[in-house]
């Protein structure tokens, strides 16, 4: 064999196996949290800024909790709500939570809005699972509270939305 065949069939090699630092979204994923416990907010906010554009809800709700707080990024609400609300059609249940949260309690992005709020949350206390079970007692607590200043007719409304929602999956 020719030394021309060989590194032709090296570089072929080479070039199907990929780049060996390539990580998957799972390892990324994990990465960025790591970097987030260690309060490497840049390492974070980089790679879930590259997840969330591809559209992943667990990316976007993770981004958009760094702008609610103003965590490695500006503090920015509407941004936040846009992550969330983009998540949350997913069908991920912290995102659920979170823009049921800020239409509720928030500070006025997105406005104000109890019936959105019940439908939200309502969606997240379905979806969470037991390893969840802080969140969703959470949840229930503030879907309570809402229920609470809503007028019968507001709660069904929230209620018949929740009941006819579907998820949307983002195109990538």
């Amino acid at each position: 064999m020719s030394i021309r065949n060989l590194l032709s069939i090296v570089a072929i090699l080479l070039f199907a196996a990929g780049p060996a630092t390539a990580q998957t979204y799972e390892e990324q994923m994990r990465t960025a949290a790591g970097a987030y416990e260690r309060k490497d907010m840049a390492t974070a906010v980089r790679i879930w800024k590259v997840w969330a554009a591809k559209g992943e809800a667990e990316a976007q709700t993770l981004l958009g909790a760094m702008y609610w707080s103003g965590e490695g990024v500006p503090r920015d609400h509407r941004e936040a709500a846009s992550l969330y609300l983009r998540a949350a059609n997913q069908g991920y249940a912290r995102a659920q939570n979170d823009i049921g949260f800020m239409y509720g309690f928030g500070e006025g992005i997105p406005p104000h809005d109890d019936v959105e709020a019940y439908k939200w949350l309502t969606l997240a206390i379905e979806r969470y699972t037991a390893k969840n079970q802080d969140r969703r007692d959470q949840a229930s607590e503030d879907r309570k509270v809402l229920a609470a200043r809503m007028t019968p007719a507001q709660v069904t409304e929230a209620a018949r939305r929740a009941r006819t929602w579907k998820p949307v999956p983002e195109m990538r």
